[in-house]
């Protein structure tokens, strides 16, 4: 868009979109009735990255109780060989 001038117009910041990223809710906290158990399997892989890594809370959005409670339940999982410690490489 111009202006009369020929000029075009700038946004704030000189033209940068100001972002505003959306609040993250905890699932666990909003769905009372989920629970997080070591044996439930799909619930956990939400949560591990495709090389193993257990998501931060940045990414996943649970709160700092939950995000605990994830972790124990993941590496317990590893443990007993429900869920795989690293990513398996196909040739």
């Amino acid at each position: 868009m111009t202006n009369e001038s020929g000029q075009f117009r700038r946004g704030p910041a000189g033209g940068r979109r100001t972002f505003s990223p959306r609040p993250k809710i905890c699932q666990f906290c909003t769905e009372k009735d989920t629970k997080i158990n070591y044996k439930d399997i799909e619930l956990l892989r939400r949560y591990v990255m495709e090389d193993g890594k257990i998501r931060p809370r940045r990414q996943t959005g649970t709160c700092a109780k939950h995000q605990r409670e994830l972790a124990s339940a993941i590496k317990r999982a590893r443990v007993i060989a429900l869920l795989p410690f690293v990513a398996s490489f196909d040739d």
